[in-house]
């Protein structure tokens, strides 16, 4: 932790909120904090009305400052390595247990999401814009049965969210799990004959298909 020339080595790692939880980048960044201005370098890096940045407390750092504590950053960080983390949310321990990934921002807001879970126009974005932009008005809806040519080019993404849907007005009438295109294909037409002038919308989700009507 301390470095010989009065400063503090520190690895910020940025923090992905999603709909699915938390998660952590896999890369973070390391910066070098002259030791005597460490504390307000801390007020002014986690503002104390930003409830999404973390950071150990005073007393703990300069209890570890006074004995000199000194120790690499973990390869793969975990809920056992932080100091104060009793005094984390229960969404970020969680996150803390599970493999860190790689982070990008969305395209529309700039807020952190996890590199291609949400991929539209050779965009990355996050959940919310994914669903506004692929799910709203202006998404590819149809009406009628889809053609088996259509299911290699159907939209994707690492997974559909009730809430949001909710939101839009739009339904979630079938899922189904990991299964040939062929028969995803006569099972959602037999859907889809069913009302031929609603508008549907097929998305691969994982390793399975989402079927959408809208409200």
């Amino acid at each position: 932790m301390a470095e010989p020339k009065g400063t503090i080595a520190v690895r910020l790692v940025p923090l992905a909120w999603t709909p699915a939880g938390v998660v952590l980048a896999k890369n973070g960044k390391d910066v070098g904090v002259p030791l005597q201005g460490l504390f307000d370098w801390m007020d002014r890096t986690f503002a104390a009305e930003d409830e999404t940045a973390f950071v150990a407390t005073v007393r703990d750092l300069e209890l570890l400052i006074r004995i000199g504590f000194e120790r690499s950053f973990p390869d793969e960080l975990r809920a056992e390595h932080v100091v104060n983390v009793d005094d984390l949310p229960e969404e970020l321990v969680d996150a803390l247990e599970h493999p860190a990934t790689e982070l990008v921002m969305c395209a529309t807001c700039r807020r952190l999401c996890v590199r291609d879970d949400f991929v539209w126009k050779e965009k990355q974005l996050c959940a919310w814009d994914y669903h506004a932009s692929v799910f709203g008005r202006r998404g590819p809806w149809q009406t009628g049965a889809y053609e088996a040519r259509r299911f290699p080019t159907l939209p994707s993404c690492a997974y559909v969210v009730p809430g949001l849907l909710a939101e839009l007005g739009v339904e979630n009438v079938l899922t189904l799990g990991a299964i040939a295109d062929e028969a995803a294909n006569d099972v959602v037409g037999t859907l889809l004959a069913r009302e031929p002038a609603r508008a549907y919308l097929v998305v691969r989700a994982g390793e399975g298909l989402a079927v959408l009507r809208e409200g």
